[in-house]
C-alpha cells in the first residue's frame, strides 16, 4: 500500500513570491555597504598560504643538472594525464636516465600535487606562482626548459608544496584552498 502525502497548499504572499523578491533586495542592500574585498593585481599580490599549489617547476641538484631520472612515477600519479615524459641515457654515473623531453599541460592539470608525492627525487615541484596566462594553447604546454626557467625564477622562494610535503607538515589529500602552518609555527 502506497503512502500519499498531500502537499501543503501555498498562501497568496507565497504564490505571488513577494517575501521572497524583498528578502533578496534585502540581501543585495546589506551587500552594497560592506568593506570590498578586491585585490589591484598585478600590483598588489595576493598572500598565499604556505604549500599553494601553483605552477609546476623541475628542480635542479647541487651541481646544476635536472634531477628528474625519467622514471615516469608523477606521470603513473597524475589523473588528469598531463604529464608526458620520454627518457635517454644520462653520460652520468649517479644516474640511467634523464628525461629528454618532459611536458605538462597545463589547461588539463588540476593542479592536485599528486606528481609532487608521486617523485621520488624531488625531481617536480610547485610553487606560489599564479600568473598562468597565455594567448594560446600551444603556451600552456610547458616543456622542460620553461620548468626549469620556472626553477630558476623561484628559487629562493619558500612555502612551495614539494617544501611542505618533504617537512612532513601535510599530505597531499588535503582540500584545496585550507591554510597550512609553515615551518617553525605550530
Amino acid at each position: 500500500m502506497a503512502i500519499v502525502v498531500k502537499a501543503r497548499k501555498m498562501t497568496l504572499m507565497e504564490r505571488i513570491y513577494f517575501p521572497a523578491i524583498i528578502k533578496g533586495l534585502l540581501l543585495t542592500l546589506a551587500h552594497m555597504f560592506k568593506k570590498k574585498t578586491t585585490l589591484l593585481f598585478p600590483e598588489v599580490k595576493k598572500v598565499l598560504p604556505f604549500g599553494y599549489r601553483g605552477a609546476h617547476r623541475l628542480n635542479k641538484d647541487e651541481q646544476g643538472r635536472v634531477k628528474c631520472v625519467a622514471c615516469e612515477m608523477c606521470a603513473v600519479a597524475c589523473p588528469a594525464h598531463c604529464i608526458t615524459i620520454e627518457g635517454m641515457e644520462s653520460g652520468w654515473d649517479d644516474r640511467e636516465k634523464i628525461p629528454r623531453t618532459f611536458q605538462i599541460d597545463m589547461l588539463r592539470c588540476i593542479f592536485c600535487g599528486m606528481c609532487v608525492e608521486a617523485c621520488p627525487e624531488d625531481a617536480i615541484d610547485m610553487t606560489n606562482n599564479i600568473d598562468l596566462v597565455a594567448t594560446t594553447r600551444e603556451e600552456m604546454i610547458w616543456d622542460k626548459e620553461r620548468l626549469l626557467t620556472n626553477y630558476e625564477r623561484t628559487r629562493d622562494q619558500n612555502g612551495t608544496l614539494g617544501q611542505s610535503l618533504r617537512g612532513g607538515l601535510i599530505s597531499f589529500t588535503r582540500p584545496r584552498g585550507h591554510l597550512l602552518t609553515p615551518p617553525g609555527k605550530h
